[in-house]
């Protein structure tokens, strides 16, 4: 390769690595694959087709340390050594896929998709800080192996960029290889990969701290050696008398575990409880388990005092998550605190590949699906021979259920497959769902029906004119969309039924009509309208004129007067008593002194209904209005016309139904009516003719129209709409 391509550092380090390439993937990699790749490369550098990156990383030299790690600490395969290599070719177009795969093979051209298409990821939204970004970007590799040289590669970027001028480029590095990358070689059980990534990303976004904590240790490290070693050997002699089998590990903690300690314990370094910690692994039965283990809690304490608040027992009761274990710390040689934990090999093999892997016990969040799945992974790793072999099966469909979409900004949404432009829309926000007239797809227009992809970017076009539409349910797949639709469209209904019934009352007022809400629910019955709000909405779509409904409403009015008029004359007029009328008339009101049959009406400004403490007042047409006692026109009446009120009291049984109305004070929660509508739906006493809502900033009003039977029935319903989540308050409003 030409030399001047190189600085003298760098063309030393192009020679140590191609050395110990040679020798580390002999047995994997060919001559011929050798001779290809460096004439590919050779020519493009003298091209000048692959320039150092913007940061000045130099990518031939990049991707050869990236290939010699992962045959140092991953058992490469050859397809994952060529596919590093031939990469950057590819991107820069000096190779392409169907040449990859004639000289080579597709699953080396698979590989290097894998790898292109998180470089688009990358390329279009750069460091992005959510759980989604890291589902998103194993669905983009498709391939475990993609993943696996993903981290290698970010663990060669963080060694190369110690003291680079660019601060912000090696922060966002540094919180990029703790975030994702280090969470993902622990799960995968590349677990010194996992460490030097920690601790370097420590080093380079608090190098300070870094610094001080590596001296310290770097200081006590004889020191500390010693001192498990001499915490050990009595422990050793304790243990061998009991002729267990079991296995001692020593260790003390990485600068990166450390620093969390004393961040989140707020505590010097001295004072951390478990700087050192001893492992002891016993080779037992599984029935004789818990027995043994506390055995060697015994003898731990016996020789060591154990400080009872650091106690911690997951064998009688074992985590939720599955992890097994006795833990407990003890003053060690020295007034020195070491942390013991006691565990059996099923023990230590379920907390390390198991349910409870060390990253999950720590509080790193994952789905139980991940886990399993990596596991199985981690066992290939750890057991087969050639195990990338095995890796070419294994496709990345974790997520292939759910889809991942950025907003313009780069904000990363989850939704579910098949999930629409509109979908999108109403994730966002209810309002930008309901006023949604399609959206702009990767640049493109597309319509509200468009099904989205991972990695699309999109920008919702929106109209004040538009409304929510029943057939929007034919398409969306989110709930949350479903049943904003649906609210937003019941709105718009009672929205649009107030208008209509504002319409009708006041061309009634014009006419000098007093509408009897039960001869209008006679009337709707009659123009075949199956709900109230239905009757409203059609005056208000202007498809039922207001004048044959007064004329309906008329024409039913006198049609009832008619059939329920009695024909008697004067001399059969007998007035009778209140015994005997009882056990002829259903009439339920005695008016007067004990009479009954008496014409009257309900009054509409107050709507008494049976129970309710009444009078009656005898109004200028000469007909018997029944108000309530706590009518708000009550103290007027009685004051100017004491002489037309006449007692009135409730008699018999109450057989039918009385309109009154109630007044509903809340929260603008979904579901809220319809839950109430269910609750007067089951009562069997208790009829729903109207009902109207209105909301205001997150608070919701509502005004019910019931048919009721009795002031009991009407105070129970009362009480269960107040049980309704969301409802403050509930009056009746008359």
């Amino acid at each position: 390769m030409p030399t001047k391509y190189f600085t003298p550092d760098e063309h030393k380090r192009v020679r140590e690595i191609l050395g110990a390439l040679g020798e580390a993937a002999a047995d994997i990699f060919t001559r011929d694959d050798y001779r290809t790749l460096r004439r590919l490369i050779a020519g493009a550098v003298a091209d000048g087709k692959l320039p150092r990156d913007r940061y000045g990383i130099n990518p031939v030299v990049h991707n050869l340390d990236t290939a010699l790690t992962l045959c140092e600490m991953v058992s490469a395969d050859r397809n994952m050594i060529l596919s590093i290599m031939l990469y950057e070719l590819c991107q820069k177009e000096i190779i392409t896929t169907d040449e990859i795969a004639r000289i080579w093979d597709e699953d080396v051209v698979r590989l290097v998709n894998g790898m292109l298409k998180v470089a688009t990821l990358y390329g279009s939204h750069g460091v992005v800080k959510t759980d989604n970004f890291r589902k998103l970007l194993m669905t983009f590799a498709e391939d475990i192996r993609v993943i696996i040289i993903m981290i290698v590669d970010r663990l060669t970027l963080m060694r190369a960029i110690n003291h680079h001028p660019d601060e912000k480029f090696v922060a966002d590095t540094a919180f990029e290889a703790n975030y994702l990358y280090a969470p993902l070689a622990h799960r995968l059980g590349l677990y010194k990969i996992k460490g030097e990534l920690e601790d370097m990303s420590l080093k380079y976004t608090a190098r300070d701290t870094y610094t001080r904590i590596a001296r310290e240790l770097n200081a006590t490290k004889v020191t500390r050696d010693a001192y498990i070693a001499d915490f050990i050997a009595p422990l050793k002699e304790r243990i061998d008398a009991t002729g267990l089998k079991y296995e001692i590990k020593g260790r003390t903690k990485s600068i990166f575990s450390i620093w969390n300690k004393l961040r989140r314990q707020k505590v010097e370094m001295k004072d951390i409880y478990d700087l050192f910690a001893i492992r002891i692994i016993l080779d037992v039965p599984l029935e004789q388990e818990k027995a043994e283990c506390w055995k060697i809690y015994s003898i731990v304490a016996d020789m060591y005092t154990p400080n009872p608040a650091r106690m911690k027992d997951w064998l009688s009761i074992p985590k939720s998550n599955g992890y097994e274990s006795l833990h407990t710390t003890v003053l060690g040689p020295g007034e020195k605190w070491v942390e013991v934990q006691i565990r059996t090999r099923r023990m230590d093999l379920i907390a390390e590949k198991g349910l409870a892997a060390h990253w999950k016990y720590k509080g790193i969040k994952s789905e139980s699906n991940l886990d399993s799945w990596m596991n199985n992974i981690r066992d290939i790793l750890e057991t087969a021979d050639g195990p990338m072999e095995l890796m070419k099966n294994f496709k990345m469909d974790l997520y292939s259920n759910e889809v991942f979409v950025f907003t313009p900004k780069g904000d990363l949404y989850k939704l579910p497959e098949g999930a629409t432009v509109l979908d999108f829309a109403f994730n966002i926000h209810s309002k930008l769902g309901c006023t949604c007239v399609g959206g702009r797809v990767n640049g493109r227009n597309r319509k509200l029906n468009y099904k989205l992809k991972s990695g699309d970017t999109v920008e919702i076009s929106t109209s004040p004119q538009q409304m929510p539409k029943l057939d929007w349910l034919n398409f969306v797949v989110t709930s949350k969309a479903r049943s904003k639709i649906r609210q937003s469209i019941k709105e718009l209904e009672h929205r649009s039924a107030e208008l209509g019934k504002e319409l009708l009352m006041r061309r009634f007022k014009n006419r000098k009509i007093e509408i009897d809400e039960g001869m209008l629910m006679r009337t709707i019955k009659r123009l075949q309208f199956k709900t109230v709000t239905d009757f409203y909405n059609a005056i208000s779509a202007e498809n039922l004129n207001i004048n044959d409904v007064i004329a309906q409403y008329e024409q039913t009015e006198r049609e009832f007067h008619t059939d329920n008029k009695e024909h008697t004359s004067a001399e059969e007029f007998e007035l009778r008593t209140t015994d005997e009328r009882d056990q002829e008339s259903g009439d339920v009101l005695i008016i007067g002194d004990n009479v009954k049959g008496i014409n009257y009406r309900l009054a509409r400004c107050c709507n008494p209904i049976y129970g309710d403490d009444v009078f009656g007042f005898v109004s200028s047409e000469g007909v018997i209005k029944i108000h309530r006692c706590d009518c708000s026109n009550a103290a007027n009446i009685r004051q100017k016309y004491p002489y037309r009120v006449i007692t009135t009291r409730w008699s018999g049984k109450a057989g039918k139904q009385f309109t009154t109305a109630l007044r509903i004070v809340g929260q603008d929660d979904i579901g809220i009516v319809t839950n109430i509508s269910s609750i007067i739906n089951k009562e069997k006493d208790v009829t729903l003719r109207d009902i109207s809502v209105s909301s205001h900033f997150g608070t919701f009003s509502g005004h019910l129209v019931l048919g009721v039977s009795d002031t009991s029935s009407l105070e129970n319903i009362i009480r269960k709409i107040r049980t309704v989540k969301g409802v403050k308050d509930v009056q009746r409003s008359n």
